[in-house]
């Protein structure tokens, strides 16, 4: 299993978490080796959107991939995501914050998606102290 953040995800499981073209950074890390690992499970923990209110999730990601068809599951401040990474069946929201509907989902999201028959309600719980 690996969890790691991003700053986009494609519908079918694209990962862009390494740089921001124009950024300075000091280098791209394990990244890349965690999510070739065979057989390995990729979750990504993210905003739903930038600070600008644009969509991270999105059919393609314009930034440079640090991997290809790996992410299985993607959660969010607004939901979570199973993602189909070895097929054509894109993603399938399974969770959502209790105080969002699927409508507050597809106007944040970037692509389309499926939603789950049930799909399950989550709380966000405020972490003291943290930031």
């Amino acid at each position: 299993l690996t969890i790691l953040g991003a700053l986009q995800v494609s519908a079918n499981g694209d990962l862009a978490n390494w740089i921001i073209p124009g950024k300075l950074l000091k280098g791209m890390g394990g990244a890349m080796d965690l999510v070739s690992a065979p057989n390995t499970k990729v979750v990504v923990t993210m905003d739903h959107t930038s600070k600008n209110g644009e969509p991270k999730i999105m059919q393609e990601c314009s930034l440079p991939l640090t991997g290809r068809n790996v992410v299985d599951r993607i959660i969010t401040d607004m939901c979570v995501f199973d993602c189909d990474k070895h097929g054509d069946s894109g993603l399938t929201l399974v969770e959502i914050a209790a105080h969002l509907s699927v409508d507050d989902i597809r106007n944040s999201t970037g692509c389309d998606f499926k939603v789950a028959s049930d799909p399950l309600p989550f709380m966000l719980h405020e972490i003291e102290g943290g930031g």
